[in-house]
């Protein structure tokens, strides 16, 4: 199950993560074309994030057995332009991974909402930071928008961390206070935010997606909201989501099989692009009546032959 975190590239040689890392991409330096593998980390984000996922040894990760795709997008974790991410995430689905691991976030921008869209479309899990308390007021992009896991954080007690930023576009809470993970040069380092959060959300949707390989992204994201637990005012609400992930419930939950799902309109309903999209989806009524009537007809015909073989047998 394959990973790709875009963040600050990740440091393929440390013991935690090592032999779980494949070669990436590396955006840091501006334009659309890659420069590297991603294998270099000056910052320590995205090794900490990669170590969240698929670490072992002194880190245990939540996926050790997922391979990590690390994207460079920003040489440091705070400084992820949209154009880089845009491209990002781009190169991240021509390489056919099944989740997306932003911890970081932003603006608005119509190149980060495309390639958003363009990741969904192609059946991929997207978990992306909520944002951190005192650094932005409101909730950020990619995570504010529609169809993807907006990460919260929720301190050792399952509490609402004071780190957390608050908002009604969150949708699943992970720890995020002292989270001890693996630092570039084999070093490991304690780290608290909504990243944190995000990328443990990352592990335990690859997880899942290991564990029922048949599910959509969407039905993904539904087991997961469906077996999180509630904190908070009953339901859905501004400051947990639909709760805090338990990842052992969400991998053994009896839940009753949903309709695979269309992808979900995430854009802002007054984007152009919204509305093209949307409609896309639109059901004709009349393909409704006609699907019905064939499943009548072939009911039909197959009670007949049943019947036809049985008399046919008796004689």
């Amino acid at each position: 199950m394959s990973v790709a975190i875009i963040d600050t590239g990740v440091d393929a040689t440390h013991p935690a993560v090592k032999g779980r890392v494949a070669k990436g991409a590396d955006f840091s330096a501006g334009g659309q074309s890659s420069t590297g593998n991603g294998w270099i980390d000056r910052n320590g984000h995205g090794t900490q994030m990669a170590g969240l996922v698929v670490g072992f040894g002194r880190v245990q990760g939540v996926a050790p057995a997922a391979t990590v795709i690390p994207v460079n997008a920003s040489v440091t974790s705070s400084a992820l332009g949209t154009a880089r991410l845009a491209e990002g995430i781009r190169w991240a689905v021509g390489q056919h991974v099944k989740v997306i691991s932003i911890s970081s976030g932003g603006d608005d921008d119509l190149r980060l909402r495309q390639a958003v869209e363009l990741a969904i479309a192609n059946d991929i899990v997207i978990v992306a930071a909520a944002g951190n308390a005192g650094e932005d007021a409101a909730v950020t992009y990619p995570a504010a928008y529609r169809g993807v896991i907006s990460a919260c954080g929720v301190d050792r007690m399952g509490a609402h961390s004071t780190i957390s930023i608050i908002g009604p576009e969150l949708t699943l809470c992970a720890p995020s206070n002292g989270i001890s993970s693996a630092y570039p040069g084999g070093r490991y380092v304690v780290g608290s935010g909504t990243s944190e959060a995000t990328a443990l959300i990352a592990g335990a949707a690859a997880l899942i997606r290991s564990k029922f390989p048949t599910l959509t992204a969407t039905q993904v994201m539904e087991r997961l909201y469906a077996t999180a637990i509630d904190r908070g005012a009953a339901g859905k609400d501004d400051v947990y989501g639909y709760g805090v992930i338990d990842v052992v419930r969400a991998l053994t939950a009896d839940l009753p099989p949903s309709a695979p799902a269309s992808s979900p309109s995430f854009l802002p309903t007054s984007s152009p692009d919204a509305r093209v999209y949307e409609s896309s989806q639109d059901t004709k009524p009349w393909l409704i009546v006609l699907g019905s009537i064939l499943c009548l007809v072939l009911l039909a015909v197959g009670s007949a032959l049943a019947v036809a073989a049985t008399r046919s047998s008796k004689n």
